[in-house]
């Protein structure tokens, strides 16, 4: 708030309206120059003077005049300068006139505003008005944007109950054309509901409805309540309380046809009117509960239903009971089904039957997270449409769940537009991996498998140093509840390479069975079983790898519980992502021990920074630890290995406990890795899938049990201490799988490491 007595003291007030004329006038007028006597038409413009400003550059001026040194006078091109000069909002005079051959541009520039104050304004506070005007500190002051606030701050007093207030804006004027601008407000009294009227009721008298609506009527004692003063938004309110109300007691095709507020003539109150048309009294003519989903009997929800054959139709009553029975079906396990109230109507007999029908949700239905009867949920409806997505059924362009008007005014229909994608695949692509050399991959995978929303696929990848063929069924919704159940049968061969000296084979399969506690929680559960097998020691190698040839089998239970709270599952740029997983070994087989992995990331995107969405910056980290169990010796198929993928910069397996005699890598059985990436855009086509990255890797690889011989333990080189490595690479995404390119440097590497600088990777998605 602002004293008048300040003002008192000002130099100079002007006011609106008579500020329309008078704002844009200086305390002393700069003089102009004076137009030269008329010239004929015709000549060269020689140069062109701005005189008049001070704040504005003359570049800045001479950039709105539309002629140069070198052209002829035009007076249409004057003309069209002078109605651009007034167009910016900078200027509140503007004259264009020729000396000779010069042309003069005097200008009055338009004030700046200092301050913007208000008064009288005790129901609104400044931080209020404020907000809706445009005028502030550093604006430029013009009639046009005084006259478009003062709108706006009548509007603001509107909101607050004042209909009868007043704004007239002033100016002070300050030294260096700046001004205060200050908006005298004269609020007046809150504009009341003086009267609430009903047209088209014939079961419910005046009385009785204005107790249904929140609005009230005003009254001397509501001195303490706000319900009596009008309010846009409480009217909406009032007009779903009429509606429910009526559907409560009956009258399933009641209809309000209009809500109206009148402001009165003197503008101190409103007169608030609803016309409805009741139509007739339904009571209920048959109650039933028809289950589809197998196990789950309609018989056994019916009890759950509060309204009986003869009662009076009851809107609320129909939503508890959809609410109970979903609630009931759901708390049995069936999370995916769906309860759809059935309402036929009998317009001779005044009669409704009712049927509630329980219905295993569809693939597309499933995903939906809002079932017909619960309130509208905005949050429901972005997790809906992410569920749609993940699936990977869909094309992701043209997707979307909006809500859209249905025929009461308290009801929204959802309307889920999923368009089709060809969801089998067939991939036939080669390429080259630094690991296997030389590689061809073959893979089919269908995602809808004959429309049951069971994914299946096969797949083999042939290279010169490894084999891998896979075949691999999950179903999404095992037996039509919140589960995903899956089996794999899989062979993987590896050949001798330059980081090991042996070849390993894995045969086996598993089963796996997980499940979704909310859109961000999961845990999934598998068994494996599976024969490896180390063979084709070449001649000369470590004894710790001679003593563990031939075959082990692996019996292993394994649970994994991630939170992942990411934007995209499969393609991530913000949010984080944490997952623990334990994987037991001694159900049977010959491996015994226990592993604990915990793998965390988070992306930032750098978009608002770097402005373009192709630059996140990523962090990695896992850690893992493997017990041996009941005297267990684990071996090269049980433990971890560092490098290749997991730490660039150096080989597969090329950091970490070394054999001092041969050299040979041995794993570990206490790892971690931390990686800092940041991607970032290449100037080419977006369409070609390709980026850059940069990366800072760290990792450690320790704790390989030592091997006795003899009685003699055979020396290990076993550090502990981090390995770093830095470098930037380039990330390929093909129709075959990802390619990345990588140049690594180690800048901290000890005895036996193997370094690797260059590195492709090849990854195919199976």
């Amino acid at each position: 708030m602002v004293r008048r007595a300040r003002w008192a003291l000002m130099a100079s007030i002007c006011m609106v309206p008579t500020l329309l004329m008078q704002a844009t006038q200086p305390a002393q007028a700069a003089p102009r120059p004076q137009p030269a006597q008329a010239q004929p038409t015709g000549g060269t413009i020689a140069a062109i003077r701005v005189v008049g400003n001070h704040r504005i550059a003359t570049s800045t001026i001479l950039s709105y005049i539309l002629l140069t040194p070198g052209d002829p006078f035009s007076s249409s091109q004057i003309n069209l300068s002078l109605k651009t000069l007034y167009a910016t909002g900078l200027f509140s005079n503007a004259e264009i006139t020729r000396q000779g051959n010069t042309l003069v541009v005097a200008v009055r520039e338009n004030p700046v505003v200092n301050q913007v104050y208000f008064e009288g304004n005790k129901a609104v506070k400044d931080k209020s008005l404020k907000k809706v005007v445009s005028l502030q500190p550093g604006a430029v002051f013009t009639t046009a944007a005084a006259a478009a606030d003062t709108k706006a701050v009548l509007g603001d007093f509107a909101k607050h109950g004042r209909y009868d207030a007043q704004v007239t804006p002033e100016i002070v004027r300050l030294p260096e054309n700046r001004v205060n601008v200050v908006f005298k407000c004269v609020q007046g009294p809150e504009t009341l509901i003086s009267r609430i009227n009903f047209i088209g009721n014939h079961h419910f008298d005046q009385s009785k409805l204005r107790e249904v609506v929140s609005s009230r009527q005003n009254a001397w004692f509501r001195f303490l309540s706000d319900s009596d003063h009008y309010d846009p938004e409480r009217i909406k309110y009032d007009e779903e309380l009429i509606t429910r109300f009526y559907f409560h007691h009956g009258y399933a095709d009641f209809k309000l046809d209009s809500a109206t507020a009148q402001l009165a003539p003197n503008r101190k109150s409103f007169f608030l009117t609803f016309v409805m048309t009741e139509g007739p009294r339904y009571r209920v003519g048959s109650v039933q509960v028809v289950s589809s989903v197998p196990h789950l009997s309609g018989k056994s929800l019916r009890a759950l239903v509060p309204i009986e054959k003869g009662d009076i139709f009851d809107g609320d009553a129909l939503r508890t009971a959809v609410k109970r029975i979903s609630t009931q079906v759901q708390d049995k396990g069936f999370a995916f089904a769906q309860v759809e109230p059935d309402v036929k109507e009998n317009h001779k007999a005044h009669t409704i039957a009712l049927t509630f029908r329980v219905i295993n949700g569809g693939i597309i239905r499933r995903q939906v997270e809002l079932a017909p009867g619960d309130a509208y949920n905005q949050t429901a409806v972005k997790a809906s449409k992410q569920n749609l997505k993940d699936l990977g059924f869909f094309a992701k362009k043209g997707l979307s769940v909006k809500p859209v008007p249905a025929g009461q005014p308290d009801e929204v229909n959802l309307i889920v537009n999923v368009p089709e994608k060809a969801n089998g695949q067939f991939s036939l692509g080669g390429g080259y991996s630094t690991d296997l050399g030389a590689l061809l991959n073959i893979g089919l995978s269908q995602n809808d498998f004959i429309g049951t929303g069971i994914n299946a696929s096969i797949s083999a990848l042939l290279a010169q140093k490894g084999t891998q063929f896979n075949l691999g069924v999950t179903n999404p919704y095992f037996m039509g509840r919140n589960l995903v159940a899956g089996f794999d049968l899989f062979r993987t061969d590896t050949s001798n390479t330059t980081s090991y000296v042996f070849s390993e084979r894995s045969i086996g399969g598993d089963v796996r069975l997980g499940f979704r506690y909310n859109h961000h929680v999961s845990q999934a559960f598998s068994y494996t079983l599976s024969t490896r097998n180390i063979y084709n020691v070449v001649p000369g190698a470590s004894l710790y790898i001679l003593s563990e040839q031939g075959s082990t089998t692996l019996s292993q239970l394994t649970q994994s519980l991630t939170f992942n709270y990411t934007n995209d599952p499969v393609d991530p740029t913000r949010g984080g992502e944490i997952s623990f997983t334990t994987s037991y070994a001694g159900l049977g087989g010959s491996a015994k021990f226990l592993r604990l992995e915990t793998r965390a990331a988070y992306y930032i995107p750098l978009r608002r920074y770097l402005g373009s969405k192709g630059y996140v910056l990523e962090f990695k980290a896992h850690v893992g630890y493997l017990y041996d169990l009941f005297g267990y010796h684990s071996t090269l198929s049980d433990r971890f290995f560092l490098g290749g993928n997991s730490l660039l910069g150096f080989q597969t397996g090329g950091a970490g406990p070394h054999d001092t005699v041969y050299g040979d890598s041995l794993g570990g059985r206490f790892i971690y890795t931390e990686d800092n990436i940041l991607n970032f855009p290449l100037p080419v086509s977006p369409d070609l899938g390709v980026s850059g990255f940069a990366f800072a890797d760290v990792g450690s690889l320790s704790q390989v049990s030592q091997l006795k011989v003899n009685g003699v333990v055979l020396p290990v080189y076993d550090n502990p201490a981090p390995r770093v490595s830095v470098g930037v690479g380039v990330a390929w995404n093909t129709p075959f799988g990802l390619i990345d390119l990588s140049f690594a440097e180690p800048i901290k590497k000890y005895k036996y490491d193997q370094v690797e600088q260059f590195r492709v990777s090849f990854g195919t998605h199976f």
